[in-house]
């Protein structure tokens, strides 16, 4: 009878050598995604005006986003929410990412849906400085996900798609199933909910969670 632990250290330490001193650890950061979207550059033109550009306001977590100065107005059938980040670089199609709370004030019932599928997603008006949007589909609740390079994913043992389940501890400690990883060049460690999530488990910006390994 072998020791798992005691393998899965040795494991990762020699993952860690392997991959030119990759520091590897069990605990993953928390980065909380608040409501924002991501337009393509047709609708930047659009709401702001034809020679319109993003304008960074801070680098995000994953290399190469960033929290644009530019905001906008969402308005669905009950309501409207102001001053909503748009996030940078450009994508080839518009998106909203609200959380469930978002969606009861907007009155639009989007589907959770990891980044990218909005085929059949809510609709929602976007309204800007110099114009205004009636997409029909493209808000969705992100799915909660982990991002991680290549090498993080090989010393979790994990690859990209992969479904895991998460330990948060604390006084609200729960586990949040369904957790998607997304791997790849150009991903760093950070696992990826919204605000509704994060108040439930009392969790904030640069808290520590783990993957539960069977």
């Amino acid at each position: 009878m072998y020791d798992k632990k005691l393998v899965r250290s040795i494991v990762k330490e020699v993952l860690g050598k392997l991959s030119g001193g990759l520091k590897v650890s069990d605990k993953i950061p928390v980065g909380l995604s608040n409501r924002h979207l991501h337009l393509t550059i047709q609708d930047i033109k659009t709401l702001f005006s034809k020679g319109a550009r993003l304008t960074k306001l801070r680098d995000l977590s994953q290399p190469g986003q960033f929290a644009a100065n530019e905001v906008i107005i969402l308005v669905g059938p009950k309501g409207r929410m102001d001053k909503v980040r748009i996030l940078g670089p450009v994508r080839k199609e518009t998106q909203v990412e609200i959380s469930r709370t978002d969606s009861y004030t907007l009155g639009i019932k989007p589907p959770v849906r990891i980044s990218g599928n909005v085929k059949g997603s809510s609709g929602v008006k976007i309204i800007g400085p110099k114009g205004e949007i009636d997409l029909k589909e493209g808000v969705i609740i992100a799915q909660r996900h982990i991002h991680m390079s290549p090498d993080e994913a090989r010393s979790f043992g994990v690859k990209d798609g992969d479904i895991v389940r998460v330990q948060v501890p604390g006084k609200r400690a729960l586990i949040f199933d369904n957790v998607m990883i997304r791997s790849g060049p150009t991903h760093r460690l950070d696992f990826h909910i919204d605000i509704d999530e994060a108040n439930a488990a009392e969790l904030s910006q640069g808290d520590l969670i783990e993957i539960i390994k069977s």
